[in-house]
């Protein structure tokens, strides 16, 4: 049965990027939802990279912001009011979002990759205008196409990864089957860390995980590498002459990492976005050993392979969040997530629960 909308507050708090250096906890409308979209209470929310890009620069990539922004794609919690129409979950479905809606555009792409789709808009990307809101916000108006109920052994906590996970599951199964193959992941941020733990699951022989700080080197171990080795050492890096490489540091300098510690006729799969423009990184090694590079960018459904793996315990990601803050604290909560030399994925607690750590 539908919760009436004169139960709901008429606004809620919500996290907004105004502008580069300019963060705030605003109040703003609990949309009226269309027939076709239920209203969420968000418990937890991840803060991506890209929440973080919009709040140091103004910018994520080539997506400037114009207009204030509402954060945040990376979500979970619990209906608590059903579409109109009657579809999706009831209220009281504890559910994940899947923050993409594909859309048409003159560009073509294959009909099976709607990730792939020129009109595609994301939860709380500034790529058009008007800008697509987030979801950092204590309610969230959302088509139920977006929902993904979770089964009552997952908690809501760990489904706040859900999201970056699929990213790291889909750039895992770009590279094919890696059953008995050796894995290395360059950059052991979240999806990194995320990445070796898909890798592990998925059978991967051998997992070694590569960064720059201790901090990503221990979670990447507790997630499921095998052996970890610092950025700097090249020399380390090109010795293991991987099957398989998920480059997820998203700069240059990692990519060239991997391209080294592919082995002869391996494959390369980048999901780390480097910036706009030229690159400068040894292609030829790419040519001459035949690599595969292989772009990644996204998820479709594997979001449902994931909730299902979590819900079954083959999935072990719980290590890679380090720390949880409340909404009051978002801007401390930010200052912890930009340092990956102490912090993984930084969680914001939109109940009563939250507790800085």
């Amino acid at each position: 049965m539908a919760t009436p909308l004169d139960t709901l507050p008429a606004t809620g708090p919500a996290l907004v990027a105004h502008a580069a250096g300019d963060l705030r906890i605003d109040e703003v409308p609990v949309p009226q939802p269309a027939p076709d979209e239920a209203v969420v209470e968000v418990l937890y929310g991840g803060i991506c990279g890209s929440d973080l890009h919009y709040w140091l620069h103004g910018a994520a990539g080539e997506s400037i912001l114009k207009a204030p922004l509402v954060l945040g794609h990376e979500i979970s919690g619990t209906v608590v009011r059903q579409a109109a129409d009657g579809s999706g979950p009831q209220p009281g479905t504890a559910v994940a979002v899947h923050p993409a809606t594909p859309g048409p555009g003159t560009a073509r792409y294959p009909a099976d990759r709607p990730n792939l789709s020129p009109g595609c808009t994301y939860l709380g990307s500034a790529a058009r205008y008007p800008h697509k809101d987030g979801a950092f916000s204590r309610y969230v108006t959302l088509p139920v196409r977006m929902l993904r109920p979770l089964p009552d052994s997952l908690n809501l906590r760990t489904a706040a990864l859900i999201e970056p996970a699929s990213v790291a599951w889909h750039a895992v199964s770009r590279a094919g089957d890696v059953r008995g193959k050796t894995a290395l992941v360059i950059g052991s941020g979240p999806i990194g860390a995320l990445a070796v733990a898909v890798l592990k699951r998925a059978g991967a022989a051998h997992i070694t995980a590569v960064d720059l700080h201790p901090k990503p080197l221990e979670i990447a171990k507790a997630v499921g590498a095998d052996q970890v080795i610092n950025a700097a050492d090249a020399e380390a890096i090109a010795a293991v002459e991987a099957d398989v490489v998920i480059e997820s540091s998203g700069n240059h300098h990692g990519l060239a990492s991997a391209i080294r510690g592919a082995v002869r006729g391996g494959t390369v799969v980048m999901v780390g976005l480097l910036p706009t423009g030229m690159q400068p990184v040894p292609i030829s090694l790419a040519i001459t050993r035949e690599l595969q590079l292989l772009g990644s960018f996204r998820f479709n459904d594997e979001i449902d392979d994931v909730i299902a793996a979590l819900a079954e315990g083959s999935l072990h990601i719980e290590p890679v969040i380090t720390h949880e803050f409340p909404l009051a604290d978002a801007l401390r909560a930010f200052e912890v997530a930009k340092d990956s030399t102490r912090s993984g994925k930084v969680l914001l607690s939109f109940g009563n629960a939250g507790q800085a750590q």
